[in-house]
């Protein structure tokens, strides 16, 4: 293999059944990466959005309608 990059002109030749290879694997390798950010965007999402102190909740019952609890 080393060998090959040493020796002087090279003649290479790429069929189109190699061109469509190449091709769907860049189209695997593009659809995989965007199923894995969509499992992941919960995560990946709060890498980057800053949380945010949440108000307490207030544990006193609500009253209804009439006024009552």
């Amino acid at each position: 293999m080393i060998h090959s990059f040493f020796v002087g002109k090279q003649l290479l030749y790429l069929d189109p059944g190699s061109g469509s290879f190449i091709i769907q694997m860049l189209l695997a390798g593009i659809l995989g990466a965007g199923v894995a950010v969509r499992i992941y965007w919960k995560k990946i999402k709060k890498l980057f959005v800053k949380e945010t102190d949440q108000k307490p909740v207030d544990e006193t019952p609500a009253e209804d309608e009439n006024g009552q609890k």
